[in-house]
């Protein structure tokens, strides 16, 4: 994953988060309907992004594998 689709993550999360707490939806067609309207906010947004950019921002790569340390541990040191 690359930092541009981490943020696109990240937004469908935080328009999805603010739309369900603007309206309380109460039963799962209209939560299921306030993820939708958050999703498509950040896939217009990526589709807008790749339109500028000329090419995908999808990749096959993982986030964290570059910044994880060569010991297998993760950053906190858990094992």
């Amino acid at each position: 994953m690359t930092d541009l689709e981490l943020i696109f993550t990240m937004l469908g999360e935080k328009v999805t988060t603010k739309i369900s707490r603007q309206e309380k939806p109460k039963t799962f067609p209209e939560n299921r309907q306030v993820a939708r309207r958050g999703g498509k906010v950040a896939g217009n947004a990526r589709k807008d992004t790749e339109k500028e950019l000329g090419r995908s921002v999808i990749s096959k790569e993982n986030y964290l594998s570059d910044q994880l340390p060569d010991d297998g541990q993760d950053k906190l040191g858990d094992k």
